[in-house]
């Protein structure tokens, strides 16, 4: 363990990584640089075999403001390594290409693009892949010993908001010498360290929570240097690094990482608890809700409970998209975790390509508005949401 990793997380998220630059700029450069020189044919090649570690090639993610993102990467998640990609689909297609091949596992909800990619697109490339509700984990071990080599989910899942027991699952997987991957990005890693829970890989969408203003796309993959080492070339020939500006961008994010969630955290509560009690709301998901069902694990795994909740609204797809168009302060936009207050539909946006039926059996209703909660004053968000309830 190095110095800085024995710094609290506030403390990492603002130094690890930086590098001092000569004119003693506290945060590190943006290094606009596609293509580094050498002193001898030596020194190049002892980057390019591996022997010294130095810049070569931004595309490889050879570029020093890349690899200082990826330091501070690592140190949030507790990991060895971390891969910067320039999305979140890029990471877990680089992922997938590179350990998922004998075949994946989804468990629960996902991400809709998470889906897609899952269950048409790697189909086509030969590689098995299998979907479990979260009540049917009994269907599991079958399936890994049959040969699946990865299981992912996400917990807290979108947009229904389940909680997976990391350290069960993992266990579960571990016996059958399998993968486990967790995405992280809805919990973040303020409130959720998964690899201290057993799993293997960490994968974020970096435009969420970890970039956090909404101004930048881009991905991260933590875990273990020997398996990240195998996930790299995939990065590299697939084009999938962030571009210098978006690595900076995206470091700079990080500097106030923790107390951006910290209050994303207590806001989404107190207005997870006043839509609980409103007359016109059926139902709302949120782990730090008494009544939500994965609460007492939610507490157990997680520091925090999140930013996100999902309510539903009476009356169904009609009803909730009468509200949304109400919204003053609540803008509707598919993304989340920056610090405006974003609503998006499920059924429109991140769902969309999902048929009826597997909604339905998702427990997707049409009647869900996901609410990404901000950075204004939550006695704000909560009476624009009761404006566009009455």
């Amino acid at each position: 363990m190095s110095e800085s990793d024995k710094h609290g997380l506030s403390t990492r998220c603002v130094h690890t990584g930086e590098l001092s630059d000569a004119h003693g700029s506290p945060h590190t450069p943006i290094y606009n640089t596609t293509t580094f020189a050498f002193p001898s044919t030596a020194a190049i090649l002892d980057v390019v075999e591996g022997r010294s570690a130095g810049s070569l090639y931004t595309r490889y993610g050879l570029n020093p403001t890349i690899q200082a993102l990826e330091q501070k990467l690592a140190s949030l998640e507790g990991a060895q390594a971390a891969l910067a990609f320039a999305s979140g689909m890029a990471a877990e297609a680089a992922l997938f290409l590179t350990h998922g091949r004998e075949g994946i596992v989804c468990i629960g909800d996902a991400y809709g693009g998470t889906l897609e990619l899952i269950g048409q697109q790697l189909p086509l490339l030969g590689i098995p892949t299998h979907f479990l509700l979260g009540d049917e984990l009994d269907r599991l071990d079958p399936l890994l010993a049959d040969g699946a080599q990865m299981v992912f989910f996400e917990t807290p899942s979108n947009p229904t908001l389940e909680v997976f027991d990391i350290a069960a699952i993992s266990s579960q997987v571990h016996a059958h010498g399998a993968l486990l991957v967790v995405d992280n990005t809805f919990a973040s890693p303020v409130n959720q360290q998964p690899l201290s829970l057993g799993a293997d890989l960490v994968v974020h969408s970096a435009t969420k929570y970890l970039g956090g203003h909404s101004d930048i796309t881009a991905g991260a993959l933590m875990g273990s240097k020997e398996l990240l080492d195998a996930v790299w070339p995939w990065r590299k020939n697939l084009g999938q690094t962030p571009a210098p500006e978006t690595a900076s961008l995206l470091a700079r994010s990080l500097r106030s990482l923790v107390v951006r969630v910290h209050r994303q955290n207590s806001s989404a509560l107190a207005i997870a608890r006043a839509m609980e009690a409103h007359p016109r709301v059926a139902r709302v998901l949120h782990p730090g809700l008494d009544s939500f069902l994965g609460h007492d694990l939610a507490a157990h795994q997680m520091s925090g409970f999140g930013g996100m909740l999902t309510i539903e609204v009476e009356g169904g797809g009609k009803a909730a998209a009468a509200v949304a168009d109400r919204f003053k302060l609540f803008a509707i936009a598919a993304s989340l975790g920056g610090v405006e207050s974003l609503a998006t539909q499920p059924v429109t946006t991140t769902h969309h390509g999902l048929t009826p039926e597997e909604r339905s059996r998702r427990g997707i209703s049409d009647g869900m508005i996901r609410l990404s909660v901000g950075l204004e004053d939550p006695e704000d968000l909560i009476a624009d949401l009761q404006q566009a309830l009455q």
